[in-house]
């Protein structure tokens, strides 16, 4: 029995995760969805306090409370940035990292640091002029959803938190890059702020073992449009 932790990327919740779940519990494990801070139904905790220190405490306390050893950990998107930062805090607690067409960081990026400036300055203004320091979502069309699919997670999605876009990470690569890891590259579209960490995890070099990429057929929100094809990837890295 595998102990998976799923971790949803910017503006979702554990809401986001609602085909997966039942796939791998089906399947004879444990899984368990985090709501991030401020998000979904924790969305009444939305605060400028928040950063990307509350986020990994989200997540490792998951951890600890769920008592979950052997952790599959699959992050999405943002949360590419907080499942680096838990798998170097915890490493032995870790037994298979998958980064789910996420971000992969170096030491001192942000995850605002490798994207266009244009993005950058209109998140940060829009965080800026809210008074939750917190920028809106994107329309999920650029998920690749249409129809049902795109209306649920419209209905769904909600701002996120400003200071987790440009607060710097600080890790040991080396250290990160011991668990083993997978890239779940959804490039049908590809989402444009991803592209960078693409490149990297192709790069047999970066920080300092090789990884296994998966490619998934299907836009930025697998669980979404794929729930079935990303579960059997899951499942295939707990093995």
């Amino acid at each position: 029995m595998a102990n998976f932790v799923l971790v949803h990327g910017a503006w979702h919740g554990a809401w986001c995760w609602r085909d997966v779940l039942p796939l791998l519990v089906r399947a004879g494990h444990r899984a368990h969805a985090v709501t991030l801070t401020g998000l979904g139904e924790r969305s009444h905790l939305m605060s400028p306090a928040i950063t990307l220190e509350t986020f990994i405490a989200d997540v490792t306390q998951a951890i600890e409370v769920e008592e979950m050893e052997d952790v599959v950990l699959a992050v999405h998107s943002f949360a590419g940035i907080i499942g680096t930062a838990v798998a170097d805090r915890m490493p032995d607690r870790i037994a298979h990292l998958v980064y789910i067409d996420a971000v992969v960081p170096q030491p001192g990026e942000s995850w605002s640091s490798t994207h266009a400036a244009v993005t950058r300055e209109a998140r940060i203004a829009a965080s800026e002029a809210s008074h939750d320091y917190s920028f809106p979502p994107p329309d999920p069309g650029v998920y690749g959803l249409s129809g049902a699919q795109h209306e649920w997670v419209q209905r769904r999605q909600l701002p996120h938190p400003g200071h987790t876009y440009t607060m710097p990470l600080q890790f040991d690569p080396q250290r990160v890059g011991k668990v083993p890891r997978t890239f779940v590259d959804c490039p049908h579209p590809p989402l444009a702020t991803i592209d960078v960490s693409r490149q990297r995890v192709r790069d047999p070099a970066f920080w300092g073992s090789p990884w296994q990429v998966v490619e998934l057929a299907t836009g930025h929100d697998p669980m979404v449009s794929a729930p079935h094809d990303l579960a059997q990837v899951l499942l295939r890295c707990a093995t």
